[in-house]
């Protein structure tokens, strides 16, 4: 060992975050199982021994350590008393005395443990950053860079680390090619043996909570709140907005001036048609609201059931139904009622074909 790999050490601790002084014990602790491995024979396990190495020209002692005692039974860990009085006067029974045993070509030996220790420490230490640092961006949204299709998955760069974008929270119909920058939402991070797993997605409602709090000023102050927020990714999304503040319209704020804010999101989603809706704390108005771009003429609630009877015009039938059932399917998961449409002419039907109920799922999203 030498003054410059004391420095490299050094300038690994300052780079890495890593203690200097858990680094020097760790690297210790190594050359004592290098001794024990190449120096010492069979039979000797119970010799206790310590290496010290001088944290300013790295200069490396091996000790033989041995206990004081009054009646000698192990000739490898303990000394007796007379022994020991006759290196040192100040030895008392249970004291420790250390016997330099380092080597003359030691230091080839401790080189290389120091190198697999320390290559190994940093190795640890990054993960442990990494995890650290992607923990504390769970739920949140990051820019990953595309940097090739494996199969159904996609490999992303993430900056400081990798991570895989699953077929499932792909959008559909979504084309990922190399060097393609993509806005991503951090759903979970793992703690596992070979470092952080980083779970991700553009299909997770959270993403667009997150795109819409980096649009709009007034969902980042919190004088508009996202209230729910139903997704078919790649196709629709109904977001429902609320406002603390009488003088701001929600929705507008949304939208934007010319649309602008919405139409940024329009754009990172590739086109997903997204829905604005206004939020009210009273049910029929916020089913009637949640069923846009459909006219609702009237809301009968069974607030027992959790259930609505709408009621629309009859040329607005198939809007408020919307292709494949996806409106009212949207509106249902957003407002977290069970929805049954019919047109006017079928107030009081006469079979029940006409008839569109759908079940509501879970709109809400953590914050």
């Amino acid at each position: 060992m030498n003054k410059e790999f004391i420095e490299a050490l050094r300038e690994i601790v300052r780079e890495k975050g890593i203690s200097e002084e858990l680094l020097f014990a760790t690297i210790e602790d190594a050359l004592v199982a290098a001794y024990k491995k190449n120096y010492m024979g069979h039979g000797v396990n119970n010799q206790n021994v310590k290496v010290t190495m001088n944290r300013e020209n790295g200069e490396i002692h091996v000790y033989s350590q041995k206990n004081v005692v009054e009646e000698l039974k192990d000739e490898i860990s303990e000394m007796s008393l007379e022994d020991a009085k006759q290196l040192d006067p100040n030895y008392n029974i249970g004291d420790t005395v250390n016997i330099e045993v380092t080597p003359r070509k030691f230091g080839r030996v401790a080189a290389q443990a120091a190198k697999q220790v320390v290559i190994q420490r940093i190795k640890e230490e990054e993960r442990r950053i990494i995890y650290s640092d992607f923990a504390e961006k769970e739920e949140d949204m990051i820019t990953g860079t595309v940097i090739r299709k494996d199969k159904n998955n996609v490999l992303i760069d993430l900056g400081k680390t990798e991570a895989v974008l699953g077929p499932n929270e792909q959008i559909p119909g979504e084309k990922y090619n190399f060097n393609d920058k993509l806005k991503l939402y951090i759903v979970e991070v793992k703690n596992t043996t070979k470092g952080a797993q980083i779970v991700i997605s553009r299909t997770h409602p959270g993403l667009i909570k997150r795109l819409f709090e980096l649009e709009v000023p007034e969902i980042f102050d919190g004088t508009v709140d996202i209230k729910s927020i139903a997704r078919e990714a790649g196709s629709r999304t109904k977001i429902a907005v609320h406002s603390s503040d009488e003088n701001v319209d929600p929705m507008g704020a949304c939208v934007g001036p010319k649309g602008v804010r919405v139409q940024n999101i329009v754009n990172e989603l590739k086109n997903e048609k997204i829905d604005i809706i206004k939020w009210s704390k009273l049910p029929e108005e916020y089913i009637a609201n949640a069923l846009s771009p459909a006219k609702v003429l009237d809301v009968t609630l069974d607030e027992d059931m959790k259930f609505a009877q709408v009621v629309v015009d009859d040329n607005q039938l198939s809007l408020a139904i919307g292709k494949e059932g996806q409106n009212v399917r949207l509106a249902a998961k957003l407002t977290g009622w069970k929805i049954d449409i019919k047109s006017k002419s079928q107030v009081e039907p006469k079979d029940e074909e006409d008839k569109f109920t759908v079940e509501p799922e879970n709109g809400e999203i953590d914050s």
